[in-house]
């Protein structure tokens, strides 16, 4: 057919046009193949009942069977809104502080102290989660906790802070804050370097203080680069971060209720139950869950600002 044709004539020009360039993306997709879509169909295994010694295609077919099992009891419903939940304040409370972040070190004059600054809040990315638990547990242990000695040294009595899970949600936040801040507030401090003086002049001009420059000019300028953090943020708001609650909350099950989140929970079905299958059901409802939230919020990031959408 004409069309079928022309669609081949275009392609061959396309890839004759830019051979170079197709040829230096060659390494980044050959790994994205062999690395990302060829290990996709390890999801069959969710709608098998996968044995070692049958393999991945001689295993019995059970179809949906794995996700009733999943979804019969009540511990998907808390998964994910932990999951949820957790990311949720991750998201708005590590980017609303990595933007404050950004603007106070934009706001500082002295270079030498800028630099210091900026290295002292970079150093938390580059530290583990295994470390950052034993720096956990020496703060909130109940007997030898640094919290609880001071509490104690004031008159105050010790809280059992392994035994109370409604205060792990405010403290995962904090960790959270204090790891990533610093490293995502130097995406910040790029845009706001990349901000015309003019308009900093102007304001001035019009009498504007350092305040309502912010507000006015830095804040809205930024939107852009917001936006797409966010973006980019919500698409993973399905998945719990595996290394930061495993490492500092464990095998806890008092902590559970507003800890565990789909991550540790499909860990645990593997590590415990030995259950491959079981263990992909809920990855795989995870992964399709995290595609509808990236498709609904770039609709709703097109309708803000058609610019900061990622597809």
């Amino acid at each position: 057919m004409k069309w079928q044709r022309r669609f081949r004539r275009g392609v061959v020009a396309e890839f004759s046009k830019n051979r170079y360039l197709y040829l230096l993306a060659l390494p980044g997709t050959l790994f994205l193949i062999v690395f990302a879509y060829i290990p996709m169909s390890a999801h069959l295994l969710a709608f098998k009942d996968f044995r070692l010694s049958d393999g991945l295609w001689g295993s019995k077919w059970v179809g949906f069977d794995n996700f009733r099992y999943f979804f019969s009891g009540n511990d998907w419903l808390r998964v994910t809104y932990n999951t949820l939940f957790l990311n949720g304040l991750f998201l708005v409370f590590g980017l609303g502080f990595a933007v404050m972040l950004a603007i106070f070190l934009s706001e500082v004059m002295s270079p030498l102290f800028k630099r210091v600054a900026q290295s002292f809040v970079f150093l938390p990315y580059f530290i583990s989660w295994i470390v950052i638990s034993m720096m956990t547990q020496a703060l909130f242990s109940t007997s030898e906790g640094i919290i609880n000695k001071t509490l104690n040294s004031l008159g105050f009595e010790g809280v059992e802070w392994y035994l109370t899970p409604s205060v792990w949600p405010a403290i995962l936040t904090i960790i959270y804050i204090w790891k990533f801040a610093g490293y995502n507030s130097i995406i910040f401090l790029a845009g706001i370097t990349g901000i015309s003086p003019e308009y900093y002049e102007s304001a001035k001009l019009e009498g504007a203080t350092r305040f309502q420059q912010i507000i006015y000019i830095t804040l809205p300028l930024l939107r852009p680069i917001i936006l797409l953090m966010l973006l980019l943020g919500v698409g993973r708001i399905f998945y719990g971060d595996f290394g930061m609650i495993y490492a500092i909350v464990g095998d806890i099950g008092v902590l559970y209720p507003t800890t565990d989140v789909i991550d540790t929970f499909a860990y645990r079905a593997l590590r415990q139950l030995g259950n491959f299958s079981t263990s992909s059901a809920v990855v795989l409802y995870q992964s399709v869950m995290g595609l509808i939230t990236v498709v609904i919020f770039n609709a709703i990031a097109k309708k803000i600002d058609t610019d900061s959408r990622l597809f």
